[in-house]
C-alpha cells in the first residue's frame, strides 16, 4: 500500500520525515539518503473508469502552458530558507545546496509544466550501455568510419521524456465490402498461363463501443517533429510501449540523477493525433472479426465518436545515445527504453562502401537476371507469378541499398500503436451479407483494400522510400509475403497489372541506365 510521503507541500520521507530521497533502480523505490529506508510512490493510473468518460479531463499537470511564464525561476527552500535559481527549459527539479532539500516547481508552475505521472528509471546504465553496444556492433560494416571512431557508450543518458497518457471513451462505426477466395486456378500454359481467382463479396459492417487505455503520444514539439531529412525521431518513438499502468504520482525525488525535458505542447495541439490514432485502433480492433475474410475488406464509411477523453502528462524513462552527424547536419539516437530495454537507433552510414558492394552485387545480378528475363519476356504478369520477377534479377544492387540503409538508419521504424495499446471493443454488433459470387478475377487481394491501413503514424513510413505502389509493381511485397502487420510493401496490389514485352523492356532499358548512373556516382565520389 502507498504511503502519503507529503507533508506541508514537501516530499518527506515517512519514517525520519527527510526531504533527501532518490530512486533505487533495482526496487524502483524512493531511497531515503538519511536514514537508508525505502518506500514506494503512490499508484495512479489504474485501468477501469474509462466508459464512464465524458467530454475532456485534463490532469493539473495536462493544462495548457501558459506562454509568458518566466523560464528563470528562484526557489526559497521552504526547508532552510535558501534561495535556489532553477532554468525551466532544462529542469524540472532542484536541490538545496544548503540543507539538500529537493526542491518542486509545483507551486511555482501551474502551468502544466510539471506533470502529473512519473514512470521511475528500472534499468541502470550499464545494462542500456550493453543494448547500445550490440546494436552498433551489428551495424559497423557499413557505419560511417567518423561515428565509428568516435562512438562510446559511455555518453548514454537517462532522460526522462514528456508524454501525454490519454484515455479514450469512443463509438466506431465502419461499412464497407469483404471477400472471401472460393477458388484459385491457372488457365492456359506457357507464355499465355494465367492465374485467376473467385470469391465471394460480403457487404459488412463493424459498430461497436470502444475503450482506449493509457494512449501514449509525445509531448515535446521537437519529439513530435519526425522528419528523417534532419533528425532520428522515430526511433525514440519506436521503443515504445511503457508499461505506464506503473506510473506513480509525480514527485520530483524520481528525477536525481537524471536529466529531463520540459514539455511544450498543450492538448488542443495533440487531439488530432489523438483522434487518428484512435481510428487506426479502432480499424484493428475491427481486424479482429474479419478472419473468414482473407481477400482482404474494403471500408467505404468509417466513423469515430469519441465521447470523453483523460488527458494526463508523465515522465516517462529513456536511455538516449545522441551522434551529430556534421556532413548531413543529422541527429542520430540509439534509444533504450528504461523499463523494458527495447532498443531501436539510427547508425550513420558510409555511403561510399556501400555503393560499391551495392554495384558489386548489381554486376552478379544483372548476369544471374539476364537468364531469367529471357525466359519470362513476353509473359503476363499476374499478382502471383510476375514477369518482372526477372526484373528483380536485374536490380538486387538497389535492393541491396536500399534494405542495408534501412537497417542502419531504421527509418521504416515506429510505435505500432493500433495493436500494443490496450483497448477493448464492446457491444459489438455485426453485419455480414453475401453480395455476389465473382468469378475470374485477376487480383489475390479485393481492389482498393484498407482494412490494414494505419493513418496516425507519427514517422515517414519506409515504404515512402521506395513508393508503395513501385515495391509492390516489381514484387517486394510478395517476396516478404502480406500479413495484416506489414507496412503497405506487403499489403497494396495493383489493378490489373500486366507486363509483356514492351514494358519489360523499358523497365530493362531503365536499370541499365540507373546502373551505368551509379557507377559514374562511384567514380566521381
Amino acid at each position: 500500500m502507498a504511503i502519503d510521503n507529503k507533508k506541508n507541500g514537501m516530499n518527506r520521507c515517512p519514517h525520519c520525515g527527510s526531504t533527501d530521497t532518490t530512486l533505487d533502480v533495482k526496487t524502483g523505490n524512493l531511497k531515503c539518503n538519511f536514514c537508508r529506508s525505502q518506500f514506494k510512490g503512490n499508484k495512479v493510473n489504474a485501468y477501469g473508469g474509462i466508459e464512464g468518460l465524458k467530454g475532456d479531463v485534463i490532469g493539473a499537470g495536462a493544462g495548457d502552458i501558459i506562454p509568458d511564464e518566466k523560464v528563470i525561476l528562484t526557489l526559497k527552500c521552504p526547508a532552510c530558507g535558501a534561495e535556489v535559481v532553477i532554468n525551466t527549459d532544462e529542469v524540472t527539479s532542484a536541490r538545496c545546496h544548503w540543507c539538500r532539500h529537493n526542491l518542486s516547481v509545483n507551486e511555482k508552475m501551474p502551468n502544466g509544466a510539471v506533470p502529473d505521472l512519473v514512470l521511475p528509471f528500472k534499468t541502470e546504465k550499464k545494462f542500456a550501455e550493453g543494448k547500445i553496444d550490440e546494436f552498433v556492433n551489428k551495424r559497423k560494416f557499413f557505419a560511417h568510419p567518423v561515428f565509428t571512431k568516435e562512438f562510446s557508450s559511455e555518453n548514454v543518458m537517462g532522460v526522462y521524456l514528456p508524454y501525454m497518457i490519454v484515455d479514450v471513451n469512443a463509438h466506431a462505426s465502419l461499412s464497407g465490402e469483404a471477400e472471401h477466395l472460393v477458388k484459385r486456378y491457372t488457365v492456359g500454359s506457357g507464355n499465355s498461363r494465367k492465374t485467376y481467382y473467385d470469391a465471394d463479396a460480403y457487404n459488412v459492417s463493424r459498430d461497436f463501443d470502444l475503450m482506449i487505455d493509457d494512449l501514449t503520444i509525445e509531448s515535446s514539439s521537437d519529439k513530435l517533429r519526425q522528419d528523417l531529412k534532419v533528425n532520428t525521431n522515430n526511433v525514440i518513438n519506436s521503443i515504445m510501449p511503457f508499461d505506464t499502468d506503473n506510473c506513480v504520482e509525480w514527485n520530483p525525488s524520481y528525477l536525481r540523477g537524471y536529466a529531463s525535458e520540459k514539455r511544450d505542447t498543450n492538448v488542443d495541439i495533440l487531439k488530432p493525433a489523438v483522434e487518428m490514432q484512435s481510428k487506426d485502433i479502432a480499424r484493428y480492433q475491427a481486424r479482429q472479426t474479419m478472419e473468414f475474410y482473407d481477400r482482404g475488406a474494403r471500408w467505404e464509411k468509417e466513423s469515430l465518436e469519441i465521447k470523453g477523453t483523460s488527458w494526463k502528462a508523465a515522465y516517462l524513462p529513456v536511455w538516449l545515445y545522441s551522434y551529430y552527424q556534421q556532413d548531413k547536419q543529422l541527429m542520430h539516437y540509439v534509444a533504450v527504453n528504461a523499463r523494458t530495454g527495447e532498443t531501436m537507433g539510427s547508425v550513420p552510414i558510409n555511403k561510399t562502401r556501400l555503393m560499391i558492394v551495392s554495384a558489386i552485387v548489381e554486376v552478379l545480378g544483372i548476369v544471374l537476371g539476364w537468364f531469367w528475363f529471357r525466359f519470362w519476356i513476353g509473359v503476363d504478369m499476374d499478382d502471383d507469378n510476375p514477369a518482372l520477377w526477372g526484373a528483380l534479377g536485374f536490380t538486387p544492387g538497389f535492393i541491396f541499398y536500399w534494405v542495408q540503409t534501412n537497417r542502419y538508419r531504421n527509418m521504416s521504424a515506429r510505435h505500432m500503436h493500433e495493436k500494443d495499446t490496450k483497448s477493448d471493443a464492446k457491444n459489438m454488433k455485426k453485419i455480414d451479407e453475401l453480395k455476389e459470387h465473382r468469378k475470374r478475377l485477376r487480383q489475390s487481394r479485393i481492389q482498393g483494400e484498407n482494412g490494414n491501413s494505419v493513418q496516425g503514424v507519427l514517422a515517414k513510413n519506409g515504404a515512402k522510400m521506395m513508393g508503395e505502389k513501385m515495391a509492390n509493381y516489381i514484387g517486394i511485397g510478395r517476396m516478404f509475403g502480406s500479413t495484416v502487420d506489414q507496412t503497405p510493401i506487403g499489403q497494396a496490389t495493383i489493378e490489373g497489372a500486366k507486363v509483356k514485352n514492351k514494358v519489360a523492356g523499358t523497365i530493362w532499358t531503365i536499370v541499365i541506365v540507373a546502373f551505368i548512373l551509379l557507377l559514374l556516382i562511384i567514380v566521381l565520389s
